[in-house]
């Protein structure tokens, strides 16, 4: 193998490493919380907001608050 080639496949793998590292440090500067404070955030999200997956927790939503209720657009439908 050249001495040229050899020299493309190291500057490949440096490119390779250093972007690698680039992402490394990206993630160390991102903010972290515990589990405990995420469990808890979660806890208090779920009970707070209304799904209306779980009528049984929350009660039947009304029809205008239930973004899944089929919308009437009038009394017939032409087809």
């Amino acid at each position: 193998m050249s001495n040229y080639k050899r020299l493309q496949i190291s500057e490949s793998k440096l490119n390779h490493i250093l972007e690698y590292n680039k992402k490394l440090a990206e993630q160390l500067e991102m903010p972290c919380i515990s589990v405990s404070e995420a469990s808890e955030s979660m806890i208090r999200y779920c009970n707070s907001t209304k799904d209306p997956f779980l009528p049984s927790i929350w009660g039947k939503l009304d029809s205008e608050d239930d973004p899944f209720a089929p919308v009437s657009k009038g009394c017939c439908n032409i087809i």
